[in-house]
């Protein structure tokens, strides 16, 4: 059964997704405690965007029946929109995807879902599977990329509105203070969290710049985490930006 996503505020969609990632922790359990599920709750996001949604609710950004959700890990966020009567197509890459895209495709056996699942190499002359979609996410991914501009100029052809979050920084490693220079600092592949996937960690001042640059108003921005000595090399210090975009390639 369907849930009208014009009925919810900002509040009871972040209530809503709570309960949700509950729900699917306990199918999950479930279904095999061993498998190597995503470890991360992608839907604890909704804590983080409840203050923009107040003001741009969900069901406005939304200009069709078609939403995309690129770097889905185990595609949580893409059923819990599927509720809403939406068609959501998960985008990832196996090679890089927590369990090689495993998790989305037993949870969508399991759950009777009609999500698609798209294993395309963002870090490539990417095509994804349609020309226009009502809204795409794009949670907690842009850092794991390699070509940021490119990925962002491509988006802002075939969608309207984005809602976005990644890693930005106030200083760099060694202590300079980056926040107020468009800047990104590129990681070493073991720099961040040993993890070689980490690649540009942007100033606040450097994303938006790079928001503009790649034909995206900013519609609403917040940030959390550390937001005083946020450092792109430390776990402790690990500011995240998250952002309403809207496309001026899209009229």
């Amino acid at each position: 059964m369907f849930v009208d996503v014009k009925m919810i505020n900002a509040s009871e969609l972040e209530q809503s997704a709570i309960e949700f990632h509950k729900k699917l922790d306990n199918i999950k359990n479930n279904i095999d405690k061993q498998f190597p599920w995503y470890p991360y709750g992608t839907l604890n996001n909704f804590i983080h965007l409840k203050s923009l949604l107040a003001e741009h609710p969900l069901s406005s950004l939304i200009t069709g029946n078609h939403v995309a959700d690129i770097g889905a890990a185990d595609g949580d966020l893409a059923f819990f929109i599927e509720n809403f009567g939406y068609h959501v197509d998960v985008i990832d890459h196996a090679p890089t995807n927590f369990n090689g895209l495993r998790g989305a495709e037993i949870l969508r056996k399991h759950l009777k879902s009609s999500i698609e699942i798209h294993d395309v190499d963002l870090d490539s002359y990417f095509s994804l599977p349609r020309k226009d979609y009502g809204l795409i996410f794009f949670l907690g991914i842009l850092y794991h990329l390699k070509n940021p501009f490119y990925i962002l100029e491509s988006l802002s052809k075939i969608t309207k509105n984005l809602l976005i979050s990644t890693r930005i920084a106030r200083f760099s490693p060694k202590g300079d203070f980056i926040a107020e220079i468009p800047v990104a600092y590129l990681l070493g592949p073991a720099e961040s969290n040993n993890d070689a996937t980490n690649f540009w960690i942007f100033s606040e001042i450097g994303l938006k710049r790079l928001f503009d640059r790649t034909g995206w108003d900013l519609v609403a921005y917040t940030s959390v985490g550390d937001t005083k000595k946020s450092n792109p090399a430390s776990q402790d210090h690990d500011e995240r930006a998250f952002a309403i975009l809207r496309s001026r390639r899209i009229y």
